[in-house]
């Protein structure tokens, strides 16, 4: 029964965390939410990309090679195609094949 209550809490929390905003910002959102909705998943983008290059070594070609290969792979393709799953999973793929195989 403890199980069932701590589930039925939880969900129950994560259900009122998620609705309220909908219930507060019913009329009108304020300009300070409506912006950070718009800068926040840039911001969070660019903190993954400095978290997955944070330990890329400059000492040797082939230590930073495969990254900015897989790096440059993922920018180009979005641009030229506007597709963010495309871009990620070919430069992933493309990356593993290149630390795998070749480097």
């Amino acid at each position: 029964m403890h199980s069932y209550l701590l589930i039925f809490v939880m969900a129950l929390t994560t259900m009122a965390i998620r609705f309220l905003p909908f219930v507060i910002f019913r009329d009108k959102t304020p300009a300070l939410i409506s912006y950070l909705g718009k800068v926040l998943p840039y911001c969070a983008m660019a903190m993954l990309v400095v978290f997955c290059l944070k330990d890329v070594s400059f000492s040797s070609v082939n230590s930073f090679l495969p990254e900015m290969i897989g790096v440059m792979t993922a920018i180009l393709l979005h641009k030229w195609k506007h597709n963010t799953s495309l871009s990620i999973v070919v430069s992933t793929i493309l990356y593993m094949f290149l630390i795998q195989k070749i480097f």
